[in-house]
């Protein structure tokens, strides 16, 4: 392959910036449609999706994952989208991924959720709303980036494929998982969405575990007739979080991860006020370190619980808790694959040139769907458009945004990567 010129380059800027009105209205219409994860009725997005896709002339291949897999991963409706564009013989195939689905955007917004809302212009503004940042937003650097890149004419050899999935929330099995697992792609190279100022090449790994905690239920007048499941419950829940003190000294290796933690994020039980509780439900979170080993790491967890539930006193005479833990999701971590190394300087290089600093290869704390791509073997990276850090945009929080000047420009690197990959003789 021949190598692109600059004269390239800058016509693929020229036609980002000539564009970019449109792309910031591809990415209000995509924020409007809502794609709160639960509930998970995330066809309607990929319907809506598929429609503006066709105005490019670009045909989106609808894949509705069956219903009673869908409910079985605790979701309503999910139709994966991929759209395949074929340039000359001999190239890769480069695959661009984003996820629709979303948390709920929850309390304390000033912005409407779903309004895509711009402030301040499209020309230094932010846009607003639950996905403007993670990760529909991508979903509009990828598809122009494409564009961009055959509104060149230029030769060109391979193939690119656009992956709209909605199942990253819930761990990406019934998302990009089910399309891998049953043969509908297999690309070589895979770029999913990311942030701006850095091009993560690694990420933790994630385990949830849920724990029933089962006591004796009384009356509250009489609470030695029966044994509390809510003060078992605590007795187990601080034995896990004294587990935080330990994993401070188990340290990654790799930039921009530091250790693994534990944390305890939906606690449900009773029955009345006026009753001792004798059933409670915990949901853990532990992330792992890409250095850990997933088996360990659960069989540890699956010992501390049966420890801390030994060790309880019930009242005299009250039954033991009973304590079953069952495992929800088991997402492995992402490790450099061979292979990825073009994609990484691809990025750097023009991430530079764009952003005009330099784009660091970096691990990061989050687990996404990119895991899913590396154990079938696909070498990828993370990268997209937005801010230098989860924090910074508000994502999974309110006011969730996204600054416009990041997404034009991370379209232009995007583009010029794709370039860069697939120029032909």
């Amino acid at each position: 392959m021949t190598s692109p010129n600059q004269n390239e380059f800058d016509r693929l800027d020229a036609w980002v910036d000539a564009h970019f009105d449109e792309q910031v209205g591809f990415l209000q219409q995509l924020i409007q449609v809502p794609t709160d994860t639960p509930p998970g009725n995330n066809t309607p997005h990929a319907e809506r999706t598929a429609e503006l896709l066709q105005a490019f002339g670009m045909t989106a291949e609808k894949f509705a994952v069956p219903a009673a897999e869908v409910q079985a991963a605790g979701l309503e409706t999910i139709t994966n989208l991929i759209v395949r564009r074929h340039y000359g013989a001999g190239g890769k195939t480069v695959a661009l991924n984003a996820h629709g689905d979303v948390v709920p955007p929850g309390e304390g917004w000033t912005h409407p959720p779903y309004g895509g809302e711009v402030v301040g212009g499209n020309q230094t503004g932010r846009i607003y709303g639950r996905a403007s940042a993670v990760s529909k937003c991508d979903f509009s650097t990828f598809t122009f980036a494409v564009r961009a890149l055959e509104s060149l004419g230029a030769p060109l050899k391979g193939n690119v494929e656009l992956h709209f999935t909605y199942d990253e929330e819930f761990g990406g099995e019934v998302g990009p998982g089910w399309l891998l697992t049953h043969g509908h792609t297999k690309p070589d190279l895979m770029i999913a969405a990311g942030f701006s100022y850095q091009v993560v090449v690694a990420h933790n790994g994630c385990l949830q575990l849920e724990v029933t905690v089962q006591g004796d239920m009384a009356h509250a007048a009489i609470p030695d007739s029966g044994t509390d499941a809510l003060q078992g419950a605590t007795h187990i829940m601080n034995a896990l979080y004294a587990l935080n003190r330990d994993y401070l000294q188990v340290t990654s290796g790799v930039e921009g991860i530091t250790h693994p933690y534990l944390n305890i994020g939906l606690i449900n039980g009773g029955t009345n006020t006026n009753v001792i509780p004798g059933k409670v439900v915990l949901k853990l979170d532990r992330r792992m370190i890409p250095e850990e080993d997933p088996a360990q790491v659960e069989a540890s967890l699956r010992n501390a619980i049966a420890k801390a539930a030994a060790s309880f006193n019930p009242p005299r005479g009250g039954k033991a808790l009973q304590v079953e833990v069952r495992r929800m999701l088991l997402a492995h971590a992402m490790k450099p694959l061979p292979g990825n190394a073009p994609l990484v300087a691809a990025i750097q290089q023009h991430g530079q040139q764009v952003f005009g600093e330099a784009i660091p290869a970096v691990g990061t704390p989050l687990y996404t769907d990119v895991r899913l791509y590396g154990e079938h073997g696909i070498p990828g990276v993370i990268y997209g458009a937005g801010p230098r850090t989860v924090r910074e945009s508000n994502a999974k929080r309110a006011d969730e945004h996204l600054e416009l000047a990041d997404l034009r420009r991370a379209t232009k690197v995007v583009a010029r990567a794709l370039l860069e990959l697939m120029h032909g003789e």
